[in-house]
């Protein structure tokens, strides 16, 4: 038996703040959080959730739950370009009428939304590059070559969302900071005079680390560079992509930080007894669950991007005979 869906919900956070928490349909990740923040006659919405079947009634819902509806929302803020924060982009502001922002970095998801294929062939390629058997992978592309992406229809933003543009709201002001490492087009958003950040799925309530594989050299060394800008603004309340509001930011930042280090270590302790091992049999002993074909892709891009980092810095180095597999350097 399936388990029972979340529904749409409302809740304030701060006068003229709200959180509107959407539901997900991935196992372990149950809902998704967008912010609503009041913007004089309106609001301003930061992200909006997933795309897919009913979508839009539970974001409407939990709109309705603290008195808001689609049409009040005057821009549309978009804190980075992965399904579950921006899939419902397009119905949002065909319904709103408004403009959307968004980090110029954003190729990751548009060209795979674009392309299905395409997507399906990069998943398939990191399943290649970790040394998932043929046939296994053979098999995961049949049962997911028609998966839904997840976005509505992809749209070009109508402003970059870099640095230097500000959020005019009636909290005050809000600085753009670029944040990359979980995906290369993140942003968080800081409102300076009451510490408030806005900070998608760079710093989480419990820490918890992804990174988009194959965009950048080293999305590692880019999410702990973002940690330390985000420490740097003193934050005191963050609002983040998933879970509920937390204090002591600058003690998540530290979680964070830690628990990437953690799995760098455990990488080199997984090829200590000096062997050569695949990414697939490093996986499980660095993030401590073994793989399924639910969370091979996620699992396996971290791992991926473990090895890339610790490359880079001449610790580990693949294997001489191109089977994908790794050593140390």
């Amino acid at each position: 038996m399936s388990a029972r869906r979340e529904l749409g919900r409302g809740e304030r956070v701060l006068p003229g703040l709200w959180r509107l928490r959407l539901p997900l349909p991935f196992p372990g990740v149950p809902h998704c959080n967008a912010w609503a923040i009041a913007a004089g006659p309106g609001v301003v919405l930061v992200d909006c959730g997933l795309h897919e079947t009913g979508s839009m009634a539970q974001l409407e819902r939990a709109m309705e739950q603290v008195k808001l509806r689609l049409e009040d929302v005057r821009l549309l803020v978009i804190t980075h370009a992965h399904s579950d924060h921006w899939g419902q982009a397009g119905p949002v502001i065909d319904r709103a009428g408004c403009e959307m922002w968004m980090h110029p970095r954003h190729e990751h998801a548009v060209q795979t939304a674009d392309d299905p294929a395409l997507a399906l062939a990069r998943r398939l390629e990191i399943g290649r590059q970790s040394g998932i058997p043929a046939n296994v992978l053979e098999r995961y592309a049949e049962h997911s070559r028609d998966l839904p992406s997840g976005i509505a229809t992809v749209i070009e933003p109508d402003r970059a969302l870099v640095p230097g543009v500000q959020i005019d709201t009636d909290l005050g002001r809000w600085s753009v900071h670029e944040t990359p490492g979980h995906a290369p087009s993140h942003v968080c958003l800081f409102q300076a005079e009451r510490r408030l950040l806005i900070s998608g799925d760079h710093v989480l309530g419990r820490p918890s680390l992804y990174y988009d594989y194959g965009w950048t050299p080293d999305p590692v060394r880019e999410f702990l560079c973002s940690l330390t800008a985000v420490d740097e603004l003193g934050a005191r309340l963050g609002l983040s992509g998933h879970g509920k509001p937390f204090v002591d930011v600058h003690g998540h930042v530290v979680a964070s930080r830690n628990l990437a280090h953690a799995r760098l270590e455990a990488v080199l302790s997984a090829l200590a007894g000096g062997g050569e091992l695949t990414a697939a049999q490093i996986a499980p002993r660095v993030l401590g669950e073994p793989l399924s074909e639910a969370n091979a892709p996620w699992l396996l891009a971290e791992t991926l991007c473990y090895l890339r980092h610790l490359e880079l810095a001449e610790r580990v180095t693949p294997a001489p005979d191109g089977r994908e597999r790794w050593r140390l350097a």
